[in-house]
């Protein structure tokens, strides 16, 4: 596996394009395999997850090509069973199992792998394919859904967590094809989920209530194929946002959507970044001084988990104590032992780390654990003093289309290193 050889104290200057969306355009692709008409799909991000979805849609018996940031599918016929080989490496393969059972009234997908940041249980997706009524069971690692005919009905999509992204993701494209009306409460209301919506809409889905915690579906005899482009990815946008201030640089997100970003502009700017807003443009950069926060992951609109890992990294640079409290997984600190490895003060206390800013961080080999904790490594090792390795960097490329290049056009001294 690859490695990124870092060199820290380089503050970053500069511009940087917001990619597509990795959460919004994987259910996206998904979706497709509920029409038999081709359906092209543009700003989708280079990534390798986006190109494993694509070999699970071929799998399946789509055709796809991809040219640049578009991808076209067509799923003209298609097969109910989803392989294990293919559907272990992300948990976002899952969301093929609502529009099997659309179409085909029948679906066998593999139980899905991802990163290891906790229970993710499939008993919600289970939950909402039964209320539409099919029969569910899990056999030998797949999960394997029947019915005779999919019929609109009512269902509670809340989790120990909160509501579930794929799971309202799967019970929508599922329930476009129902016969009645499915109603879904506690829908997720991420922007990636009100995106699919957007897309099944334009495909001749008719979704009420987009965006907003209650979902109302009329059930359509079939949808046809749709052009669509993909939201630009908040994740990433507040990756280099975080990158820029923690290395006391000054960063410009082009294409970035601050009403996706709100809760992370607020928590930056209670740290003491400045944000500025113009032509579409986001730039951050510090202001006098910096300041420790406190800072809770919840379902949107609250701070994003996904962004969790980041903030720490900068929380590092803040003085005083700042405490980050986790509701989402339960375990997702697998960075903090990496970052302590490169300085960094934070003990755990239940669900919260517990970050006491430092006056410097040294570079040294770490691991990488998952998606957003390679990120956020990746920024602690920009900022710490000499040299930093960050080892298994594979979920990055899952989720970062062209990190590295990306850091490097705003000055970084990174390099990849081939294993």
């Amino acid at each position: 596996m690859d490695s990124l050889e870092i060199k820290g104290g380089v503050p970053l200057h500069g511009e940087v394009q917001i990619s597509g969306a990795k959460n919004a355009v994987l259910p996206i692709l998904a979706a497709t395999l509920l029409t038999r008409e081709p359906c092209v799909i543009h700003n989708a991000p280079n990534l390798a997850d986006v190109k494993t979805m694509c070999r699970i849609l071929e799998s399946l018996g789509a055709t796809t090509s991809i040219d640049g940031g578009t991808v076209t599918v067509q799923a003209a016929k298609v097969r109910d069973f989803a392989d294990y080989e293919l559907v272990r490496k992300m948990r976002g393969s899952l969301c093929v199992l609502g529009p099997l059972l659309a179409r085909l009234k029948k679906a066998t997908v593999s139980m899905p792998g991802g990163c290891v940041i906790g229970t993710r249980p499939v008993d919600l997706h289970r939950k909402a394919m039964e209320a539409l009524g099919a029969k569910v069971e899990i056999d030998k690692g797949y999960i394997v859904a029947k019915t005779r005919k999919l019929v609109g009905g009512e269902m509670f999509l809340g989790g120990r967590a909160g509501p579930t992204v794929l799971g309202t993701a799967n019970a929508m494209m599922a329930a476009t094809l129902a016969e009645g009306i499915t109603v879904i409460e506690q829908a997720a209301c991420e922007p990636e989920v009100v995106d699919l919506a957007n897309f099944l809409s334009s495909m001749g889905a008719q979704i009420h209530g987009i965006g907003s915690p209650t979902l109302t579906i009329t059930g359509v005899k079939e949808l046809g194929g749709a052009e669509h482009e993909v939201i630009p990815d908040r994740i990433e946008a507040a990756t280099y946002a975080i990158a820029g201030v923690a290395t006391k640089g000054e960063v410009t997100l082009k294409g970035a959507r601050p009403d996706h970003m709100k809760a992370v502009l607020e928590k930056l700017r209670e740290s003491g970044v400045k944000v500025e807003q113009s032509k579409g443009n986001l730039t951050f950069k510090r202001g006098r001084g910096l300041h420790s926060v406190h800072v809770t992951t919840l379902p949107h609109p609250g701070f994003p988990t996904d962004v969790q890992a980041q903030m720490m990294a900068f929380m590092t640079q803040t003085p005083g104590i700042s405490i980050i409290t986790e509701r989402i997984f339960e375990s997702r600190f697998t960075h903090v032992q990496e970052m302590e490895r490169l300085g960094a003060e934070i003990s755990i206390e239940g669900p919260s780390a517990i970050v006491h800013g430092v006056q410097k961080l040294s570079g040294a080999e770490v691991m990488a654990s998952d998606l957003r904790a390679s990120a956020a490594l990746v920024i602690a090792g920009m900022v710490a003093k000499g040299t930093t390795r960050v080892n298994r960097i594979y979920h990055l490329d899952r989720g970062y289309e062209n990190l590295d290049a990306k850091l490097k056009k705003l000055g970084a001294k990174i390099r990849r290193v081939p294993q």
